[in-house]
């Protein structure tokens, strides 16, 4: 049996995102395409004797180790096997935090592959899935493994698309994170009632290269949090003006995001972009 499994957990970000109206149980309908990159955290998770999760992070703190959603993953997972044991997870956060990129998320998603593979994979994968829908939304495709993949419900609905060449990918974190609940009350505040209805019309073969999504990319959080965050409009505008073939804010933010056509343009950008905005981080799409 194995003691302990090392696995990386990938960040993601949404090349459009739908936000739909408010539903009775107070949670928000999306519709999103999701994208893999190649920029993870590390995480470790090792079998121990006794019960529980404890966790020890390297880099950016996450708060309280019961609210760490790694944490909720292993626990999530434990609870599911009938002889439980204890595991201590090490988490190497190199993903930004608040902005957008499901961080969280993906530690969440490993931790429950992690502790899956302690047991011998014992736990089926229809439940683990289920485990993630119930922490978050992102947390779904982040197990999932897919490279790319249209999202919709809460995020829990996944179709898994066929996966495209690897893109220069550049992003741009403002030092202002973004709370996600918040950006979905500002988004309530700005429709007040008035929330279209209905699924968007998509074409699948329209995402098959990266200049057909270039067209159709879009994300809903943008207007009302830019309008609220000035610095997060002024690092979209900022990353814009180096010519991308793509650009967009992730999530609910607060990291903008931009795909480029070759290696030497996203490095020409991120020269040009500097520090003035906020981080920038260099990967590629998974």
């Amino acid at each position: 049996m194995t003691d302990t499994v090392t696995l990386q957990a990938h960040a993601k970000v949404n090349l459009f995102l739908r936000v739909l109206a408010r539903e009775d149980t107070g949670y928000h309908g999306v519709e999103t395409l999701f994208c893999r990159l190649a920029l993870a955290d590390d995480l470790t998770a090792e079998r121990r004797p006794g019960s529980g999760v404890t966790i020890e992070v390297e880099g950016a703190g996450l708060g309280p180790d019961a609210e760490n959603l790694a944490v909720r993953g292993a626990a999530a997972a434990l609870a599911l096997l009938r002889t439980p044991f204890g595991v201590h997870l090490k988490l190497r956060k190199r993903i930004p935090v608040g902005a957008g990129l499901g961080g969280g998320s993906a530690d969440a998603a490993a931790a429950l592959r992690a502790v899956s593979a302690l047991a011998d994979d014992a736990l089926p994968r229809h439940e683990l899935l289920q485990c993630a829908a119930r922490i978050g939304a992102d947390v779904p495709f982040c197990y999932s493994g897919a490279s790319l993949a249209l999202g919709w419900g809460h995020g829990e609905r996944l179709l898994a698309l066929p996966h495209l060449p690897p893109a220069p990918t550049l992003l741009l974190t403002p030092q202002e994170p973004v709370r996600t609940a918040e950006a979905y009350g500002w988004v309530d505040t700005a429709h007040q009632g008035a929330w279209r209805r209905g699924a968007v019309s998509l074409d699948l073969e329209a995402l098959a290269s990266w200049g057909s999504i270039a067209r159709l990319a879009g994300n809903d959080f943008e207007s009302v949090v830019f309008a609220r965050l000035p610095a997060v409009r002024a690092a979209f505008e900022a990353v814009a003006a180096t010519r991308p073939l793509l650009c967009r804010m992730s999530g609910s933010g607060s990291t903008v995001f931009a795909v480029y056509r070759t290696v030497r343009d996203m490095e020409d950008a991120a020269m040009m972009l500097g520090r003035k905005h906020g981080r920038v981080t260099v990967t590629e799409t998974a």
